[in-house]
């Protein structure tokens, strides 16, 4: 039954995704700048032919509804078009920078829960003691801290002054890595290169904290608040009366019915570590697709951008089927 409702949610995804396609061509084509104006450089030094051929290169010639049928019938077939600019597949761009954005936003996960699971715990548990009070202090700078904000101010403390971290990139350029995934970490662990390891993660830090916090802020008041509700349940105060050891209360009893909304709001951060990251990979030049997104934006590169925004929709939908998947084994009583 379980894995019928999954087999639905995941056709649901289908017409969703034909709608932010159709949403995102619309709206490139009504946001103000032509591309060919913009390739042309406003057009001043060339012909009017070869503004005339461009445009019938990347069919903008043509009627709306017809760009947008021949947009719709490439994509179901999985081809989102050519890069006006780079001229290449939009797909194989994609690919190129996915595993760059990929392990930012994973860092910036592993950072935001290593983070926040034990003040949020903490607090619960010691509420309106000096640590809470210094916790929910620092979560509510992390919240209102932009994210590009905290990068420059990083990147100003830990390289430009104390020169530990490095300022932009993924690896230094004489690591010798050997890619294998994409993800430099996970290369050089497999390929065992230790100084390819060091360097991507000296290159890794900063961004990820930049990226991770406003998250870690997030998810350590949303698990507070839901460990204060559970630990005020009658069946933690029985456990409590039965003898067990508040490690085990608190573990074992409190923190899986605590996790449910905490689930949510994480399963949501996800979409947005992969998502809001332009901003962050334009400050350290960390070559993602976030990165490439917004200079495709600035370009006016509209198959880029309609094929990037595609990935990050894809990307919310999984991670909130993911969510609703988690839910049915952290209490058996919810269904899909």
């Amino acid at each position: 039954m379980r894995a019928i409702k999954v087999l639905e949610r995941v056709l649901a995804v289908i017409p969703i995704m034909f709608g932010v396609a159709i949403v995102v061509f619309l709206f490139m084509r009504l946001t103000p700048g032509d591309p060919v104006d913009i390739m042309m450089g406003g057009g001043g030094y060339v012909s009017e032919g070869e503004i005339e051929n461009l445009r019938r290169e990347f069919n903008l010639d043509k009627p709306l509804h017809v760009q947008l049928y021949i947009f719709l019938s490439h994509a179901i077939r999985g081809d989102l078009g050519n890069s006006y600019v780079k001229r290449a597949p939009v797909t194989e761009l994609i690919a190129e920078r996915l595993p760059a954005t990929i392990e930012l936003a994973l860092g910036a996960l592993i950072f935001g829960l290593v983070v926040a699971t034990p003040i949020g715990i903490i607090s619960a548990v010691k509420q309106y003691s000096a640590l809470d009070r210094v916790s929910m202090a620092g979560a509510f700078l992390g919240i209102s801290m932009p994210a590009f904000w905290l990068g420059i101010l990083l990147m100003l403390i830990f390289s430009v002054r104390l020169r530990w971290l490095p300022v932009a990139g993924r690896i230094d350029y004489d690591a010798g890595l050997q890619t294998v995934t994409g993800l430099y970490v996970l290369d050089s662990i497999l390929t065992g290169n230790k100084a390819a390891l060091i360097s991507s993660l000296r290159h890794l830090v900063l961004p990820s904290v930049s990226l991770g916090a406003a998250m870690a802020a997030t998810v350590a008041r949303i698990l507070r608040s839901s460990m204060l509700e559970v630990l005020r349940q009658d069946y933690v105060m029985l456990a409590r009366a039965k003898g067990l050891v508040e490690f085990l209360v608190v573990a074992k009893h409190a923190l899986r019915n605590a996790l449910i909304p905490t689930v949510t709001v994480v399963g949501l951060q996800v979409g947005v570590l992969l998502g809001g990251n332009m901003i962050v990979e334009t400050v350290f030049g960390w070559p993602g697709l976030g990165r490439l997104v917004v200079q495709a934006i600035f370009a006016r590169d509209f198959p880029l951008v309609q094929g990037a925004v595609m990935v990050y929709a894809f990307t919310f939908v999984t991670a909130n089927l993911i969510v609703d998947v988690l839910y049915t084994y952290l209490n058996p009583k919810i269904t899909l």
